[in-house]
């Protein structure tokens, strides 16, 4: 008999389909933003840019201060000058980006931002560098980035689909938590190595390229009806974010978390109580860490739809692991329970996000991200006040561990008095389906 005569060889088995593949993707970052949207590109690359140089004089500008005076008091002071610009031209911005053309004010604002680098160079290479410019140029940036913050908020909803507003909110805290753990540690060796000229012209030349990139973004005009930026329009935002209870409630959360367990300040006196100097940098970095781990794994978080509970979840977390920081006596535990706490921040701030981006009218974006921008920037503020203080009257420790405990009775009581916020579900408030049907989108069931 020949090969040709031989009867056909029985078929194999289909082979059922690997699932590990699947659910290893479905851990990895979701990119459909990158993939689907020129300008969310743009805008991320531009920010990314942006941030190391950013880094570069934040590390600059303390320690010059500190070399023309030696006074750690005179350093502090860079916060008191920095916190009520912040403020205020926030809430402006916020009011200015929903009355212009986004583009046009993150240029702009991003402009200034450069020019006011050079200004820290021409200063640097003086013979005698003067110290009242330093805060000048300080209380400047804060201003331009109060009210550069909110357009760049406001205008990713309008160039990443809807669906894609959890992903692109991860994308952009896993740029900026790596910004934060890289950018410091390259602009000490640049400022230790090269001094603070270098820094400050590498920082200019960082505004010049994200000012070239932010150039290629599409025009953002603003609506056909759009009220000019005043303080009726403010109020206009404020009371639609008092009427939204689960929107208020994603500000209150996040405000409750700061202001308890936030002890960032008293780091240094932690490390010494534990005996572990050396673990400061790592205190001040492991919260970053566990940023990044969530946002790196963020690939199920597009699949969540009941984001007000997750923004709950993830605030009880950080509250949680900074109480149990405060109670250990291990600093290696201690800094697991701060990259902990991190990545339960992240877990709130991804869904926080989500939220907003997802059911604010267009219309009203800028000042609600002037209104967000407000809490983002009071309640760690307030917070290394309240750990400082309470550090001075009960121990350092203590100051910690019940900052945490008030931290998840705090948001636990914010859940019971807010039911809305627990109730959200983006399959079916109204809000959601009104931006859903402003983007011509309708919602379909992750797969």
């Amino acid at each position: 008999m020949t090969d040709q005569d031989d009867p056909p060889a029985p078929r194999a088995p289909r082979r059922a389909p690997r699932r590990a593949p699947r659910r290893a993707r479905a851990l990895l970052p979701d990119l459909a933003p990158w993939h689907s949207s020129r300008d969310f590109r743009l805008l991320w690359t531009a920010g990314l840019v942006t941030a190391f140089g950013s880094f570069l004089t934040m590390v600059a500008l303390p320690l010059q201060i500190k070399e023309l005076t030696g006074s750690a008091a005179a350093v502090g002071a860079i916060g008191a000058v920095e916190l009520v610009p912040l403020i205020v031209f926030g809430l402006y911005g916020g009011a200015l980006a929903d009355a212009v053309d986004r583009r046009r004010l993150i240029l702009l604002t991003e402009a200034g931002l450069g020019l006011l680098s050079a200004l820290l160079l021409v200063n640097s290479v003086l013979p005698d560098p003067m110290l009242w410019p330093l805060y000048v140029v300080a209380a400047l940036a804060s201003a331009l980035t109060g009210l550069q913050r909110p357009a760049i908020d406001a205008v990713v909803a309008r160039i990443v689909p809807h669906g894609q507003l959890t992903a692109a909110a991860a994308l952009n805290s896993l740029r900026w938590q790596l910004s934060a753990i890289a950018g410091p540690s390259l602009a000490g060796v640049v400022v230790a190595y090269a001094g603070l000229p270098l820094a400050y012209g590498l920082d200019l030349l960082t505004f010049a390229a994200s000012g070239l990139l932010a150039l290629r973004l599409a025009s953002a005009p603003p609506a056909h009806d759009a009220e000019p930026p005043s303080l009726r329009a403010i109020g206009e935002g404020a009371r639609y974010a008092w009427r939204r209870k689960e929107l208020l409630g994603t500000y209150a959360v996040d405000m409750a978390a700061m202001f308890f367990a936030f002890p960032n300040a008293i780091f240094p006196f932690l490390a010494d109580d534990l005996d572990a100097p050396w673990a400061l940098g790592l205190m001040y970095a492991a919260g970053s860490i566990g940023s990044v781990v969530v946002s790196a794994t963020s690939g199920w978080a597009s699949r969540v739809h009941r984001h007000g509970r997750l923004v709950v979840a993830g605030a009880a977390v950080w509250g949680l692991a900074m109480a149990a920081a405060g109670w250990l006596s291990n600093v290696w535990l201690v800094l697991l329970c701060l990259a902990v706490a991190g990545g339960g921040d992240m877990v709130s701030g991804l869904f926080r996000a989500t939220l907003w981006n997802q059911t604010i009218p267009e219309k009203l974006r800028g000042r609600l991200a002037g209104i967000e921008l407000l809490s983002y920037a009071t309640g760690p503020q307030l917070g290394q006040v309240r750990a400082g203080s309470m550090a001075g009257w009960v121990g350092v420790r203590a100051s910690v561990w019940s900052g945490g405990l008030a931290c998840v009775a705090s948001v636990g009581l914010l859940a019971l008095a807010l039911p809305r916020l627990m109730a959200y579900d983006a399959r079916t408030d109204e809000h959601a389906r009104e931006t859903r049907e402003t983007h011509g989108e309708t919602w379909t069931a992750p797969t």
